[in-house]
């Protein structure tokens, strides 16, 4: 009976195919998959964007502050955030958006913020400006506001957005 010799792999091929595989899987996950977590950035960038402007341009529509003259720095009170009983349906002017948070509903609406945006986080502060240097200045400087907008975003970066307004 002639012998025939039988196909296959032998177990140093075997070996050598197992080693280039795991050598193949390490670079694939050290160098693409740490590319897909970053690829997420982008988009909790720009939906903390969309989130920052929309509260700008909100509260950059109302007025100065409480009962002002427009052109005439005269305001009634020197209190920041809402007014006694104010609710979000009912701020009519800049200051009253001071202390603002992701737990707040949006404007004419029952939902709130955290459930459109997940695991984002906001804060408004808003501050008297008049020399416009990003530090609040004592309450008697009627000169400009300072709107800023904090949103933190689910992998942990904090943007900050800032818009001045002043009284005209």
């Amino acid at each position: 009976m002639p012998f025939k010799r039988a196909s296959g792999f032998t177990l140093i091929e075997l070996i050598i195919g197992i080693v280039v595989f795991a050598i193949a899987m390490a670079l694939l996950s050290s160098l693409l998959l740490p590319q897909a977590k970053r690829s997420v950035d982008p988009i909790f960038q720009w939906r903390a964007t969309e989130l920052a402007n929309s509260l700008i341009n909100e509260i950059q529509g109302k007025a100065y502050c409480e009962n002002a003259t427009p052109w005439l720095a005269v305001c009634d009170s020197h209190n920041l955030g809402p007014d006694n009983g104010e609710v979000r349906n009912l701020f009519d002017d800049v200051d009253d958006y001071d202390g603002l948070t992701i737990a707040q509903v949006h404007l004419n609406s029952s939902s709130s913020y955290q459930e459109l945006y997940l695991n984002f986080s906001l804060s408004v502060k808003v501050f008297y400006d008049t020399d416009l240097n990003g530090l609040p200045d004592p309450v008697d400087n009627w000169g400009a506001k300072l709107i800023l907008v904090t949103v933190t975003t689910p992998n942990g970066e904090a943007l900050d957005f800032a818009s001045y307004r002043s009284n005209f």
